[in-house]
């Protein structure tokens, strides 16, 4: 197979991937999360997915990947491994745990400067 051949494999296998995500999973998008492929070894078969948006803090993103890592392996036989996660593991995009330098904060929780509101009575 010629390189310019394993190109447009590649790029094909890489379509029919992003296919399957938008078809699949649709409230990826719909709940303001995103999806990506951040590495595809067509000759190998592995491909990792990267979700992210609003994905990153979403309780059910564990079982979105379950989903995607099983059933992409069955609907594209040319898949045999994915690897999937939303990056809160350890170096995610805001690197400070996703908060953007932002601490949260808790109901009764109190801070030396901030009394809060004072009840009406």
């Amino acid at each position: 197979m010629s390189e310019t051949e394993a190109r447009r494999n590649e790029d094909e296998l890489r379509e029919e991937i992003s296919n399957f995500l938008r078809r699949n999973f649709p409230q990826i998008q719909m709940h303001g999360g995103s999806s990506s492929i951040t590495h595809l070894d067509a000759e190998s078969g592995e491909v990792s997915v990267q979700l992210g948006g609003a994905c990153s803090g979403c309780g059910i993103s564990p079982m979105t990947i379950q989903a995607i890592k099983a059933r992409m392996t069955q609907e594209i036989p040319e898949i045999t491994q994915v690897n999937a996660d939303t990056g809160m593991g350890g170096g995610g995009m805001g690197g400070e745990g996703g908060m953007g330098g932002m601490e949260p904060s808790f109901p009764g929780e109190t801070s030396e400067d901030d009394e809060g509101p004072q009840a009406p009575f």
